[in-house]
């Protein structure tokens, strides 16, 4: 699946929640059929590998950043 880069807005979202050590819930899609999940702590550390983004939590959780639907109350789509 290619990556789809998220939008320099929300990425600001995440980095300012990882900056803070703010305990956090993510809203994820781990599959593009595949309900939402949620996965709740604190963002460690937003990396790059292999041209992906992804974040980690701190109890090392680790998710792309285009699986991503929403942090908290901060939906994604309303950053596009």
């Amino acid at each position: 699946m290619s990556y789809r880069p998220i939008s320099c807005s929300f990425y600001d979202e995440l980095e300012a929640r990882a900056t803070l050590r703010q305990p956090c819930t993510l809203t994820y899609r781990p599959a593009p059929a595949a309900p939402p999940s949620t996965y709740h702590g604190i963002i460690q550390d937003l990396y790059l590998r292999d041209r992906v983004e992804y974040l980690r939590l701190t109890d090392g959780f680790e998710l792309r950043l285009d699986h991503l639907l929403a942090v908290d109350d901060k939906q994604l789509r309303d950053y596009c």
